[in-house]
């Protein structure tokens, strides 16, 4: 039987491709900072801590996986799902935009899992320089599938696509033949696809901090499978009636857009100034450019024209009670006006304390949200990938603001310069949330040499980021 071409596309660009774009490794290492410092700032949630640790309390493996940020050692199916939650938990990592959305650093759960144990427990001669080359490859696939599929609109989570990418990379470092990692991906297609349910009203809930964690988990355990010689099928895509696309994709063929390379993790995005809904990421800049001209003159406000692209309808757009943390980092409405109210927008803000301030929901009452078709057009160019918003307020005696537009965010490539800078702010400051300043020293130390980086081994790179307090063990405990 013929294999669907996608799983040996894939398996051919994990097994034989050389990544040569000193782009690429650059933007990578800035991803791999920036993903552990999102991690260290989610550990100051209770709900994230209470994910964290092994299934079965007190089950811990002495030497096995290291979870940064944590005193913890864990199998490696249970610390990618560590990993992968405390890197999605607060909304913070890079991003990626097209036809279907995602995160792609979401992978870094199974890579740093797998490449730890690796390292660590079967010894195998692992450095940073190949983590960041499997970093690489996973932003790729996940990424090229998500330009022209959009699995959104059929009701399914882009962690499908966490999964598939982290099946794919993992089966690799773990040293499966390519005819298993093959095998291994027909497996994560076959799981089919989580619901969204869990993103949008009235279920938004916790869950999509930790669905990520759960896939990049399971693409190890897949990947574990796989090495088993366990069998493969051939047709888990394309198979009439049965496959994954006349069951989930109404017939339609999952496609790759271009060729695999390294365009995802040249043209990544981060995010840098707010733990928020990339799409809104413009509109908070926008409000918060607004601030000093409205924050006194609230009640005075008649109406906020809110212009945003097509995509950012659809998700984004809320009326009507927000219920929860989720809720509110999902709300276009509400993440503008706590920048038009308080001129900055932090997790602390998605809190039940802040949201029952009145002069939020009277914000958002007062909100006109509309599609701007040119923002859509330049969002899904390829060349371009913006992600326009603008506002403007009109004042109850007919004057109003300047009509604010930002067309791309700081944390895009085309304000690189600008974001680096603070990109290095946010990781040094998310250091200070966990470890005393020795330990923060001897880790900013390994990111300031390029090439000092990629050649630790990756036991001794985790090793940096264990935690000893008494604190977070009895946290974890």
């Amino acid at each position: 039987m013929i294999m669907d071409s996608l799983f040996t596309d894939i398996a051919t660009y994990v097994h034989e491709s050389e990544i040569d774009s000193p782009l690429a490794y650059e933007t990578a290492r800035y991803c791999l900072m920036d993903s552990l410092g999102c991690g260290f700032l989610a550990l100051a949630y209770p709900e994230c801590r209470k994910m964290l640790g092994p299934i079965v309390p007190g089950a811990s493996m002495q030497g096995g996986c290291r979870v940064p940020g944590t005193p913890l050692e864990l199998d490696p199916v249970k610390a990618a799902f560590d990993i992968g939650t405390l890197v999605r938990w607060l909304d913070f990592n890079d991003t990626w935009l097209a036809a279907e959305w995602g995160h792609p650093s979401d992978n870094l759960g199974a890579i740093l899992a797998v490449a730890d144990y690796q390292n660590r427990v079967k010894g195998e001669s692992l450095s940073v320089k190949d983590v960041l080359t499997a970093m690489v490859k996973a932003h790729e696939i996940q990424g090229i599938l998500a330009l022209d599929n959009s699995f959104n609109r059929v009701g399914l989570d882009h962690v499908l696509l966490v999964r598939v990418a982290s099946t794919a990379v993992a089966s690799k470092m773990l040293g499966a033949s390519f005819d298993q990692t093959v095998n291994a991906l027909s497996h994560a297609w076959i799981d089919g696809g989580a619901l969204r349910t869990y993103r949008h009203s009235p279920n938004t809930g916790s869950r999509k901090s930790w669905a990520a964690g759960d896939a990049t988990s399971r693409a190890v355990r897949l990947a574990l499978i796989s090495l088993t010689g366990e069998m493969g099928y051939a047709t888990a895509l394309s198979a009439p009636k049965w496959g994954f696309q006349d069951v989930l994709f109404g017939g339609k063929p999952v496609t790759l857009a271009k060729p695999l390379e390294s365009y995802v993790m040249e043209n990544i995005l981060f995010k840098i100034s707010f733990p928020a809904e990339f799409h809104a990421q413009t509109a908070v800049e926008c409000a918060i450019t607004l601030h000093p001209e409205v924050s006194d003159r609230l009640e005075d406000i008649e109406r906020i024209e809110m212009e945003t692209q097509e995509p950012g309808v659809r998700i984004i757009d809320k009326t009507g009670p927000l219920n929860n943390f989720a809720d509110r980092d999902h709300c276009l409405q509400y993440m503008a006006a706590i920048g038009l109210i308080f001129g900055e927008l932090n997790a602390n803000h998605y809190s039940d304390n802040v949201s029952s301030d009145s002069r939020i929901d009277a914000l958002r009452g007062k909100m006109v949200v509309r599609e701007n078709e040119s923002f859509t057009t330049d969002y899904y160019d390829l060349e371009k990938r913006a992600i326009g918003n603008s506002i403007q307020v009109f004042f109850k005696d007919g004057t109003s603001t300047e009509r604010v537009e930002v067309q791309y965010p700081i944390g895009h490539r085309n304000r690189r310069s600008q974001g680096i800078p603070a990109l290095q702010t946010k990781f040094a400051n998310s250091l200070k949330e966990v470890f005393g300043e020795e330990q923060q020293a001897a880790i900013l130390g390994s990111f300031e040499s390029p090439e000092r980086l990629e050649s630790i081994a990756v036991k001794d790179f985790l090793n940096l980021f264990v935690k000893k307090t008494d604190g977070l063990d009895n946290a974890l405990a």
